[in-house]
């Protein structure tokens, strides 16, 4: 079993950077993908990114290519999302998930979620 735990989500203006972490434990961690969701007010919970057990094959939703940047670090049971050039529209709960697969399409089959973390870009 992997819980998994979100941390560095905010506020920021329009323009500004955060970066997003999810601790892992278990130790399977490194045998899991790993995907970031997001989840605005109303909407569905998509999938804006995803990683490969080794750290190879990265998605990235169209909405987010180009300015977020997902790594893991299989020694300390982390993942990331480098969100950079944040937008309002960006404004969501961002959740942390353990993927049975995903392809590059981002189609995908989470396993293990996280509870989220809140991040809001005003404008």
């Amino acid at each position: 079993q992997v819980q998994l735990v979100e941390s560095g989500g905010g506020s920021v203006q329009a323009g500004g950077s955060l970066r997003l972490s999810c601790a892992a434990s278990g130790r399977t961690f490194d045998s899991y993908a790993m995907g970031w969701f997001r989840q605005a007010p109303g909407k569905e919970r998509d999938i804006i990114a995803a990683i490969g057990w080794s750290g190879g094959n990265p998605y990235y939703a169209d909405s987010v290519q180009g300015r977020f940047t997902i790594s893991r670090d299989n020694a300390k049971n982390m993942v990331y999302l480098q969100m950079n050039s944040l937008k309002p529209e960006d404004t969501a709960v961002y959740h942390c998930a353990a993927l049975k697969w995903y392809s590059n399409v981002g189609s995908n089959e989470v396993e293990y979620w996280g509870q989220g973390t809140q991040v809001t870009v005003s404008s």
